[in-house]
């Protein structure tokens, strides 16, 4: 496969870890899933794992590249979850984010719920970056708040839309249009448990320093860890590159920032 793909996945400054992720090949299709799981013990790694495990059945079924597959994906996703709280009345509060990649190895796709993120790299910069389903997120476009004030805002973490609301109004944003896939395109999933200890910069930076994705991983890992406390959420990051020789490279990269609904 032209994709090279590494994850961390840790519990971070927590007694568990309710962050999950996966991916699966079929053919030349690809999916990538990341999870960040709500609702305490028990509850949040139950609902994490079984919505990227929905998604990546779904995706097995059906790999697709399309919007209306990839909401199929994440109806799939929804309805598991669903399916868990009635069956165990001890996780009826549990919730999750998700955040999912696909590709046929000509074009992608990615949708989200909450705010586990996506970032989009072309010639070294992020040209696009998932908008979060936040109170905090809502302040910044209002104008009311810079986006680097997310990161430790009193009310990061209060969610608009996530996985597992019992009305079923789970609202995924979802790429419009697939985008083409460049020579180095590169893609970084992760929960807010990374991206908070991470800045877009230092991603830019540690991308530019590494020649594959363990590298980027492990670079911007180190950034964490020196800010880490002991008390510091679980922290999960999926890094992704592209590297056909056969792809064309960008013409140039457009400004960063991604649009919410």
């Amino acid at each position: 496969m032209p994709f090279v793909t590494e994850f961390v996945c840790r519990v971070g400054g927590r007694d568990h870890n309710e962050d999950y992720c996966g991916s699966l090949e079929v053919g030349n299709a690809v999916c990538w899933v990341v999870a960040d799981g709500l609702g305490g013990h028990r509850g949040g790694q139950t609902a994490s794992r079984t919505a990227v495990e929905a998604v990546l059945a779904s995706f097995r079924d059906d790999p697709q590249l399309s919007t209306v597959a990839l909401q199929r994906h994440l109806e799939a996703a929804q309805h598991a979850v669903g399916k868990a709280q009635a069956e165990q009345p001890s996780l009826s509060t549990m919730r999750t984010t998700i955040v999912v990649l696909i590709t046929d190895s000509n074009l992608v796709l990615w949708a989200h719920v909450g705010d586990s993120r996506l970032y989009c790299m072309k010639n070294g910069g992020i040209v696009f970056r998932t908008s979060d389903h936040s109170v905090a997120q809502m302040m910044v476009d209002a104008g009311d708040l810079s986006l680097d004030q997310i990161r430790h805002h009193e009310d990061r973490n209060r969610l608009l839309r996530c996985l597992g609301n019992p009305d079923g109004d789970f609202r995924p944003t979802i790429l419009p249009e697939p985008q083409t896939l460049y020579r180095r395109s590169s893609f970084l999933l992760c929960t807010d448990g990374f991206w908070e200890n991470v800045t877009e910069a230092e991603m830019e930076v540690d991308l530019a320093k590494a020649e594959v994705p363990r590298d980027w991983l492990t670079l911007m890992e180190d950034r964490l860890l020196e800010r880490a406390t002991e008390n510091d959420d679980n922290y999960t990051a999926m890094a992704v590159i592209f590297n056909s020789e056969a792809a064309s490279m960008p013409r140039t990269a457009k400004p960063r920032g991604g649009p919410g609904d």
